[in-house]
């Protein structure tokens, strides 16, 4: 596996001699599947005494979908899965677009110490995602060819794809190499001391069948038609697949939304134009995907509608983008003992709150957090409440 040409390994602390170092993650788990378990346990075979952090989606994702299981859920699962140390991933980038998303997810990793990343690949071929970062942040050509594929009626990634394979002669469309670029792109502009790794992903992140390596998009698939699941997943995350969370079912708290909304523009992700589409649709869409496939344009992604749909609903505004455009504060969301003891090493070495039970005193952010859990908690049949175990720093 190649490692980072400028790679120098990070003493993150020292106690009795042995060096303490973190590997991070940055997943979804929507929901743990096979693949995901592939991952980590081929993460624990080539690092077996690192920590390993995962950096955690929660209530809603980057596809603009709904976490079909709750947070808590979700960090149970990963913490029987071995990994020892979760961190949520707030709203404002687990829900954009793709270099958003990383720069979040990458920013916090960097907070906490950690020597490198390891994510999934198509290719398999970091030479090549580093080559490709490199063109994208350093060829003055690269935004002009963007911009030129996109006069062609091209959406975004098609054109990102077109203009990279001009100036690098590699053509890359694969969502995990994709955001795999973004992730490096993120900590060579911003001079991070993170490495990176890639693991060949397993399963065909396109593929609606079951076939026991299945993408987490057809186990969705299969959970919102009722079908058996139980050979694509571990036994863990069966016991806690009850009060599913699917986007379809938000529908008719968005088709208020848009009908009473008299200003849809104010929302992040809705372009000059679409706001009048959106309100001419709205009136002939029955369902969620009735509504999404009738916004569909060359031009414009699905994820991007979905994204779009997911910021009106949860009233993510244009300006409440601008200001929380920074991570301000880790949020614990659980630990096992390793990494109860790693985040006793480096706490002193941590520049923002690390935060762990909700004060009175709240961020912008975390207040933003708090609502969207009360939106994603509109179907819960459980009790609503804050379900994530309290964790006392104190006890750290």
């Amino acid at each position: 596996m190649f490692l980072f040409s400028n790679f120098c390994d990070r003493i993150l602390t020292k106690k009795g001699g042995i060096l303490i170092k973190a590997i991070g993650i940055i997943a979804e788990y929507n929901p743990f599947h096979n693949g995901h378990l592939y991952h980590l346990q081929k993460i624990k075979e080539k690092y077996k005494n690192h920590v390993i952090i995962l950096v955690l989606s929660t209530n809603f994702t980057q596809r603009g979908e709904a976490s079909i299981i709750s947070k808590d859920k979700k960090v149970k699962i990963a913490l029987t899965a071995g990994i020892d140390l979760i961190v949520e991933l707030p709203f404002p980038f687990a829900t954009q677009s793709a270099d958003y998303f990383s720069y979040g997810a990458i920013t916090i990793l960097e907070h906490l110490n950690c020597e490198r990343i390891i994510f999934g690949s198509e290719t398999d071929n970091v030479n090549d995602l580093e080559e490709i970062a490199k063109a994208e942040i350093n060829n003055p050509d690269f935004d002009k060819l963007v911009k030129i594929y996109s006069k062609f009626g091209n959406n975004y990634p098609t054109s990102l794809s077109l203009a990279l394979k001009d100036l690098t002669n590699k053509e890359i469309n694969t969502p995990n190499d994709l955001l795999g670029i973004s992730y490096i792109k993120t900590i060579l502009k911003n001079n991070y001391k993170i490495t990176y790794e890639t693991i060949k992903r397993t399963n065909n992140y396109h593929s609606l069948e079951l076939n026991n390596n299945s993408s987490a998009t057809a186990i969705r698939k299969a959970l919102y038609e009722k079908k058996e699941i139980k050979e694509e997943v571990p036994s863990y995350t069966l016991n806690y697949l009850q009060d599913l969370h699917f986007i379809e079912e938000y529908f008719p708290f968005l088709k208020y939304k848009i009908l009473t909304e008299d200003n849809l523009l104010k929302y992040q992700t809705v372009d000059t134009g679409l706001e009048k589409k959106l309100k001419k649709e709205i009136l002939k869409s029955n369902t969620y995907q009735e509504l999404v496939n009738n916004l569909k344009e060359k031009r414009i992604t699905e994820n991007k509608i979905k994204r779009m749909l997911l910021h009106i609903l949860c009233n993510f505004t244009k300006d409440k983008a601008n200001s929380l455009k920074e991570v301000k504060y880790i949020r614990i969301l659980g630990f096992n003992n390793k990494g109860k003891n790693y985040l006793n090493y480096i706490k002193k070495d941590i520049n923002i709150p690390i935060i762990s039970k909700i004060k009175r005193d709240k961020d912008e952010m975390l207040e933003l957090e708090l609502k969207i859990q009360a939106i994603y908690d509109i179907l819960s049949k459980e009790k609503l409440e804050e379900k994530i175990f309290p964790i006392k720093w104190e006890d750290l």
